[in-house]
């Protein structure tokens, strides 16, 4: 809700003319201005540019940005080079000089919250950062690029100076030239990327932590290492926009329906990639949509891999141990991967990070779950843990091996999950992510009442195949377990076409009913496949 001060409406983007206001002040040599405050959303987007100075950002507590600019020059400007456009969840601030205005650097010193998704970039200016948020990513072409961690940091880091040299106090390795650092400091929760070509980049630790092997990334030689970075999305226009004064907060409604949807050719069955926000039409309950994110398909993904280890995969482990491997070396460099595995519970194995080393060698360390299969508890537990990670600034995707017994099927031996599949559907179908399931044909000859039965068989198959339905994945076959890793590889391929639309509703009302969505392709033969709609709740 936006403050009582801030009823002006404009229609085109939210423009700051710092310098006019009354809070700006000459200083010596300077013309600086304090107090520009905007409100960002948990997990808002934040574009930083200035091609004509320094940045330097820091982390803090607050759920507000703080913009601060100074002016370095005697003469001052007629009207202010910051201008900053709010455009639902993607806070743009940038510098605007004009011909007719002095030549002088301009210093932007900004507050950020904990839970931004940060963008930064420069031409020759410096860039300072102090703290991690959820995501940051910094790119310069000579500027110099330092970051301080403090020692609550938990982030996954990957540094590149094409020419310049890579600094750091971190407790991992360079590459073998000093241009790239990939690191982990804790669990991996944040994510930092750096680019710049010729500037140098300084990693530092404040009150660095006591070093084990556990945060040690064993990096190989890195020299030829391309540092991933998040995919652009095309930001929208700006619908309602506010004039800001001095001190005011601005306010942004985050309520938005977010889709991930694969596009496919109907007559080859190949994915189509390079599509843009204009090749989408968008229809809720037949009432056309404004699109106000988009995310192309090479945007990176969270992928969860949960995996039924219950007894009946004792003799075979080996064959899925090796089927995980190969769905790790076919992701996308830039994607982070988590590993769960459950029977009787679920066990994470390991937690998203971009570390394929550390991947491996945990993924060689399953084995057989002990207990009764509780299929719907483990897959509600895997949401969860995408749900809970406020701070995950990527789309995500769970996909789930299974031969899809839970023991609540009749002629399933076992207690089953207590949470009932009517229920898991549910929360699949609230989860924003992509469900994909690949089912595992165990199928035996029924000896005794003791056994499982065929029909037991047959409704593993068909609830694996409304799983993936209703979470907007794609359902697999896999009839012998030899054919599990090329399964594993098509969901890879699967997810490189995926694009992520969200829209505000028209239709305001939260009166619980479903609502219908459609998506149209403006491209021949072309085909969205994803969810097809929500309870407005």
């Amino acid at each position: 809700m936006f403050l009582q001060s801030l009823r002006r409406v404009f229609t085109t983007a939210l423009f700051l003319a710092l310098m006019a206001l009354s809070g700006f002040a000459q200083t010596g040599s300077s013309n600086t201005f304090e107090g520009v405050q905007v409100e960002l959303p948990t997990g808002g987007h934040i574009r930083i540019e200035n091609q004509y100075g320094d940045v330097a950002a820091e982390v803090w507590k607050e759920k507000y940005v703080s913009v601060t600019a100074t002016i370095e020059g005697s003469k001052p400007f007629a009207r202010s080079p910051v201008v900053i456009a709010n455009r639902n969840q993607l806070l743009a601030i940038s510098i605007v000089r004009r011909l007719t205005e002095p030549s002088a650097a301009v210093r932007l010193a900004i507050k950020i919250p904990e839970t931004a998704q940060v963008e930064i970039v420069t031409g020759n200016g410096r860039v300072s950062l102090r703290g991690i948020p959820s995501s940051a990513a910094v790119k310069s072409v000579a500027g110099q690029v330092s970051v301080e961690f403090l020692e609550t940091a938990n982030a996954d880091i990957a540094a590149r100076s094409a020419k310049g040299l890579v600094k750091s106090e971190l407790p991992q390795l360079l590459s073998k030239n000093g241009h790239v650092l990939q690191a982990r400091l804790g669990t991996g929760e944040q994510s930092l990327r750096i680019n710049t070509e010729t500037g140098d980049v300084t990693l530092s630790l404040t009150n660095p932590p006591e070093v084990t092997e556990t945060t040690i990334t064993k990096a190989a030689d890195l020299s030829n290492t391309e540092v991933p970075t998040k995919g652009a999305g095309t930001p929208a226009p700006a619908l309602d926009t506010q004039e800001v004064s001095e001190g005011d907060v601005i306010r942004v409604d985050s309520q938005l329906v977010t889709l991930n949807m694969s596009v496919i050719d109907r007559n080859t069955n190949r994915g189509l990639v390079g599509l843009t926000k204009s090749d989408f039409r968008l229809f809720e309950n037949g009432a056309e949509q404004q699109i106000l994110q988009f995310e192309s398909s090479s945007a990176p993904f969270d992928l969860l891999l949960l995996i039924d280890l219950s007894g009946s995969t004792r003799d075979v482990v080996k064959l899925i141990r090796l089927a995980a491997l190969r769905f790790i070396d076919a992701a996308r460099p830039s994607d982070r991967i988590g590993v769960i595995t459950f029977a009787g519970q679920p066990s994470v194995v390991s937690p998203l990070t971009l570390n394929r080393q550390v991947l491996h060698q945990r993924v060689n360390t399953m084995d057989t779950a002990p207990g009764d299969t509780k299929l719907y508890d483990a897959t509600d537990f895997a949401v969860t843990q995408v749900v809970q990670d406020a701070k995950n600034p990527r789309r995500t995707a769970i996909i789930l091996m299974s031969d899809g017994l839970d023991g609540s099927i009749p002629g399933v031996q076992g207690d089953g999950s207590k949470l009932p599949y009517k229920d898991l559907l549910n929360r699949v179908q609230e989860f924003d992510g992509v469900l994909y399931t690949l089912w595992l044909n165990t199928e035996y000859e029924a000896l005794s009442p003791l056994d499982t039965q065929p029909e037991a068989f047959d409704a593993g198959y068909d609830r694996m195949k409304e799983m993936a339905t209703t979470g907007g994945g794609v359902f697999y076959e896999v009839e012998r377990l030899e054919d599990l890793a090329g399964a594993y590889e098509r969901v890879v391929a699967d997810l490189g076409t995926v694009y992520s639309l969200a829209y505000r509703p028209a239709e305001k009302a939260r009166d619980g009913k479903w609502r219908t969505i459609r998506v149209n392709v403006n491209r021949p033969s072309a085909v969205a496949r994803g969810k097809r709609g929500y309870y407005a709740n």
